[in-house]
C-alpha cells in the first residue's frame, strides 16, 4: 500500500511539473514582441518666416478721361484695349467754334492795343501841354486816366484770348498718363459737355502695378512682439514679396513691400499692405485674385517636424508622439504655426534634440516601451505615413 502511494505521488509531481514547463512555453510563445518605430531627431535651424496673404492688383496710375469743353465728337483716335502714351490724341471734338471765340480774341486784343498806343499818346501831348497852361490840370488828369483804362483793356484782352486758346486746346483730349486704355464710352458723332458725370474712357499704368493684400490686425501685433523680444528677426532693405496667381502658379517678378496703412478696417480687423511688382508682360491685370508671400523675416531657432507625424485630437490640438530617453512612448500637444513643404513649424512643444515618431504609428501608444529606430528626414517626409494623418492649420 505504501508502495503504491509514493507511485501515485511520483507521477503527480511528474505531472504538475509537465503542466508548468507548458504554461511557461505557452506564455513564452504569446507574449508580444517590442514595437519597432522610426524617429527622426528634431533640431534647431534658421529659416526665413512668410507669410501668405489674399490681396488684388490694383493699377500704380488710373485716370479717367473727361472733356473740359463741349462739343460734337468728330473721331476716336485710339484702339480700345491698347496702349497709350502720354500726350497720345484720344478725341478730337469739333474746334470750329473755339477757333472762331480764340480769332475774336486775337481781334479784340489788336483793337485794345491799338487803344493804348492812342490813349498813351494822348496823355503824353496832353502832359506837355499842361506844362505850358495850354491844357487844364483836368484834362491832364481825364487822359491819363484813359490811358491806364487802356492798358487794362489790353490785360483783359490777352487773359480772354488765353482762355480762348485753352479752350480750343482742350478740343484735343490726350492722355494724361501712359498705360492701357480701356473700353470708349462714346463714339463718333456724340455729343459731350464740360466735365461730365460719364468719363470717355479710362487710362490705367500697369507697370509697374500695386497688390494690395489684407493681413489681420492680431497678427500684426504678434509678428511685432516676436521681432522685439528676438525670435523673429528682421531682414535689412526692403521686404521682399513673391505671388501667387489664381492658376496655382508663382509669378516670376519679385515685388517689394512699400506700404502699410494705418487703419485697422472697423468691419473686417484687418489691415492693407501695398506691394510694388514690375508687370512688363502685362500678366497682372487690374482686379486679380493673388496670394502674396511676404517676408516678414527670420527664425534663428526654429524647429521643424514632418507633418506626418503631427495628428489632432478631438480638440482639434496639434498632438505628437516622441520617445523618451528609456525608450517609452511620450505624447505632447504641440503648438504649430505654419507649414513649410512637408513640414510645420513648431512654436512651442519641442525642444533640441527630441526624437519624433514617425513610423509605427498605429502600432504604439503612450508609455510603452518601443524599439527605436532612426530614419533619415527626407525619408520621413517622402514616405505615406501609417498612423496620425497630418492635417492642415
Amino acid at each position: 500500500m505504501r508502495k503504491r502511494t509514493s507511485a501515485i505521488a511520483v507521477v503527480f509531481a511528474a505531472t504538475l511539473a509537465l503542466t508548468g514547463c507548458n504554461d511557461k512555453a505557452q506564455q513564452q510563445a504569446g507574449a508580444p514582441p517590442t514595437p519597432e518605430v522610426g524617429f527622426v531627431t528634431l533640431h534647431t535651424q534658421r529659416i526665413d518666416i512668410t507669410n501668405e496673404l489674399p490681396g488684388r492688383t490694383v493699377p500704380s496710375l488710373i485716370a479717367e478721361v473727361r472733356p473740359q469743353v463741349s462739343g460734337i465728337i468728330q473721331k476716336r483716335a485710339f484702339t480700345e484695349g491698347s496702349e497709350v502714351k502720354a500726350g497720345d490724341l484720344l478725341y478730337q471734338i469739333d474746334p470750329a467754334p473755339y477757333q472762331a471765340a480764340f480769332d475774336s480774341s486775337v481781334a479784340a486784343l489788336a483793337r485794345a492795343n491799338a487803344g493804348l498806343i492812342s490813349a498813351q499818346a494822348k496823355a503824353k501831348r496832353y502832359d506837355e501841354l499842361s506844362n505850358r497852361s495850354v491844357v487844364s490840370q483836368q484834362d491832364l488828369e481825364t487822359a491819363v486816366a484813359a490811358a491806364e483804362q487802356a492798358k487794362a483793356d489790353v490785360a483783359s484782352a490777352q487773359a480772354n484770348l488765353e482762355a480762348a486758346r485753352i479752350n480750343l486746346g482742350n478740343t484735343r483730349l490726350t492722355a494724361p498718363i501712359s498705360g492701357r486704355i480701356g473700353v470708349s464710352s462714346l463714339t463718333q458723332g456724340a455729343l459731350v459737355t464740360a466735365n461730365q458725370t460719364n468719363a470717355l474712357a479710362t487710362i490705367q499704368s500697369l507697370d509697374p502695378i500695386y497688390v494690395d493684400v489684407t493681413q489681420s490686425s492680431t497678427e500684426i501685433l504678434k509678428l511685432r512682439r516676436l521681432i522685439e523680444s528676438g525670435q523673429l528677426q528682421r531682414q535689412p532693405g526692403a521686404i521682399k514679396a513673391r505671388l501667387l496667381l489664381d492658376d496655382g502658379t508663382t509669378y516670376k517678378e519679385e515685388g517689394e513691400l512699400h506700404f502699410t496703412d494705418v487703419t485697422v478696417g472697423q468691419s473686417t480687423g484687418t489691415v492693407t499692405l501695398r506691394a510694388t511688382f514690375a508687370n512688363p508682360d502685362r500678366i497682372l491685370l487690374p482686379g486679380m485674385f493673388v496670394r502674396a508671400i511676404v517676408e516678414v523675416g527670420s527664425n534663428p531657432n526654429a524647429i521643424l517636424v514632418p507633418q506626418r507625424g503631427v495628428s489632432r485630437d478631438p480638440r482639434g490640438l496639434a498632438t505628437a508622439l516622441f520617445v523618451t530617453a528609456d525608450n517609452k512612448v511620450e505624447q505632447r500637444t504641440i503648438v504649430v504655426s505654419q507649414t513649410r513643404g512637408p513640414d510645420w513649424i513648431v512654436e512651442k512643444g519641442v525642444n533640441d534634440g527630441d526624437r519624433l515618431i514617425v513610423d509605427g504609428l498605429q502600432k504604439i501608444r503612450a508609455g510603452v516601451t518601443v524599439k527605436p529606430v532612426e530614419v533619415q528626414a527626407h525619408l520621413a517626409e517622402s514616405q505615406p505615413g501609417d498612423g496620425a494623418a497630418a492635417k492642415k492649420n
